[in-house]
């Protein structure tokens, strides 16, 4: 028991340690063909097989589902959760020409509401239990820094105090910013917190990286900032030529004055609350070596990922929103030479979140997805579970893929029903290259088939009164051609599912489908396995233009399975399977 602890209404101290199976989403950077990798320039104590990895869901599940490797062999963990403001998950964004703001989507709705629903105890249980998790993952010479700021920086001391213990409190770091800040009755705000505990005494720490470059004065002189984030001022020399001066460092400190990232045009992406690189790299340098785990659990845009990825850091970053995900692979990919990677989901999530949101399975599970779809129930089949108007409906298990088997045997039931000439297909996801033999299959049986997305967002809902959306697949068509032992695919034709998530005026000013993209992939040898990513082209704010084609010359004659990957404007991915044989 501590001798100390924070109380908070509905507090509980035992954390459910559920562990989960991740399923392999798309590996990037890692070559089908059996070559050998070259490792010059290897970071030191970098294991040659190790992937990188970067995991979508709720990060209870994930850290719990990490124990069984990963226990005690984190070696840093940063974390930066929300503070207490609904604008972590509005995103600003760019579709062609047009700026716009993504508003949260349901997921990211509910997270909100679980997390601030009861006012602050909601919000103390959420960071309380995972920072239990953090513990059980922390290597026992491992670090833990959590950012935070004046809303909640009193509370989180004291939960971490009774978690870690009071005595592996190592320093509270203050996080200078700068830039004009006016309050007509307040002290202008313009520092954060960050609180650096360890797991125990023998913990590794490089006093070098709290060396800090600002002082008060020279910030007066030294008043241009690089890309990088590092200060410096202009001079003539003796020829007449405009020099750069940089600032020198100076005496180590626990006071980081380090500029907004809104300050530094290289590195915003769009996130209100993304943080400078260079705050990061100060904290990876000083609690880890080259080769160690650094994990960052509300990893956002990625921040924490690209810094250590640059340093030579193995990393796992997770975040709830598939946005920050995508947003995240991109700028993972576009580090010069970065090393290879997995994406992740969780298998049986949905599962266990209806679960926790106490929603039995089966039975009760069909029940409540045919109230979202506004559908009503049929009795007496066996794939059949409703009907909407004239359509029926196939509702998918809620930890399973839906296959061209399970869509033929629900076609049988509904070629034999009264009626039964369109039917339904609702699933959480869906067997690869299932689009392109849906008509196929519903002229075997005389049924017009539509595949239905059940959306992520039913997982966070406790009642079926709440309205959700569902929408047809991303539509996606793709021209492809060989000539000897060059196949060459260009997009086609791209169409949204939910373009109503868009402002009508920004759809107005969209002139062409591939502005909807904002990445595709390709593996041109797909094995009926993981998706590995051989070659992509994606949007920055450097190169904002997309490629629409992509040439690949074979070295080996055969029958091929190509599989194109494209992610949309809000992280959402839709693929397409084609066959070629190359002579």
């Amino acid at each position: 028991m501590p001798d100390s602890e924070l109380i908070w209404p509905d507090k509980r101290t035992e954390v459910d340690r559920i562990i989960l199976p991740f399923q392999t989403v798309e590996v990037i950077n890692e070559p089908r063909e059996k070559q050998k990798r070259l490792f010059k320039n290897w970071p030191e104590n970098y294991p040659k097989d190790w992937r990188n990895m970067l995991i979508w869901g709720d990060n209870k599940y994930i850290m719990s589902s990490l124990l069984p490797k990963f226990a005690g062999k984190i070696k840093l963990i940063y974390i930066d959760p929300p503070f207490a403001t609904g604008a972590d998950f509005s995103i600003n964004m760019k579709i062609g020409d047009v700026s716009w703001t993504k508003e949260p989507n349901i997921i990211e709705e509910r997270a909100y509401r679980d997390t601030w629903g009861k006012g602050l105890s909601s919000y103390l249980q959420m960071l309380y239990e995972r920072l239990v998790l953090m513990k059980d993952l922390l290597a026992d010479d491992g670090s833990i820094y959590v950012h935070c700021d004046w809303h909640v920086g009193h509370y989180i001391k004291i939960i971490i105090d009774e978690i870690l213990g009071r005595e592996n409190f190592r320093s509270e770091i203050i996080w200078k910013y700068f830039g004009p800040t006016s309050t007509e009755k307040n002290f202008p705000r313009k520092h954060d917190l960050i609180y650096f505990y360890t797991k125990g005494n023998n913990y590794y720490f490089d006093s070098r990286a709290t060396l800090i470059e600002y002082d008060e004065k020279a910030i007066k002189r030294y008043d241009k900032i690089d890309e990088n984030g590092r200060r410096y001022k202009i001079y003539y020399d003796k020829n007449g030529k405009v020099r750069k001066a940089y600032m020198k460092e100076g005496k180590p400190t626990e006071v980081f004055q380090i500029p907004f990232v809104q300050g530094i045009a290289s590195e915003r992406l769009g996130f209100p609350t993304q943080k400078p690189e260079a705050l990061l790299e100060r904290i990876i340098k000083a609690s880890s070596k080259e080769g160690d785990i650094v994990a960052d659990f509300f990893c956002g845009s990625g921040t924490t990922l690209a810094v250590a990825e640059k340093l030579g850091r193995r990393w796992i970053g997770a975040d709830l929103s598939k946005f920050a995900i995508h947003v995240t692979r991109k700028r993972i990919l576009d580090i010069p030479f970065c090393r290879p990677f997995e994406i992740y989901n969780l298998g049986n999530y949905q599962k266990y979140k209806f679960i926790e949101n106490n929603h039995p399975p089966v039975e009760r599970y069909i029940k409540f997805i045919l109230e979202l779809y506004r559908a009503q129930p049929l009795q007496g089949y066996a794939f059949i579970h409703g009907r909407k108007d004239r359509r029926l409906v196939h509702i998918a298990g809620v930890d399973s893929i839906v296959t061209e088997r399970e869509v033929r045997d629900a076609c049988e039931e509904c070629a034999n029903a009264i009626g039964g000439k369109a039917l339904d297909v609702l699933g959480w996801d869906f067997e690869m290259g299932l689009d392109e033999l849906i008509e196929r299959i519903g002229q075997d049986y005389g049924i017009n088939i539509r595949l239905v997305q059940i959306p992520k967002e039913a997982m966070e809902l406790k009642s079926a009164k709440e309205e959700i959306r569902f929408y047809d697949m991303n539509y996606l068509e793709v021209e492809h051609r060989v000539s000897g032992k060059t196949l060459e695919i260009g997009l086609k034709d791209f169409i949204i599912a939910n373009p109503e998530y868009i402002p009508e005026d920004v759809r107005q000013k969209i002139k062409k489908f591939t502005d909807y993209i904002d990445y595709w992939a390709v593996d041109f040898d797909y094995q009926n396995d993981t998706f590995h990513n051989m070659w992509q082209s994606f949007r920055t704010k450097k190169h904002p233009k997309l490629d629409t084609k992509v040439r690949k010359t074979y070295s080996e004659a055969g029958d091929y399975k190509v599989l194109i990957k494209v992610i949309d404007i809000f992280g959402n991915d839709t693929n397409k399977l084609l066959k070629v044989r190359i002579e």
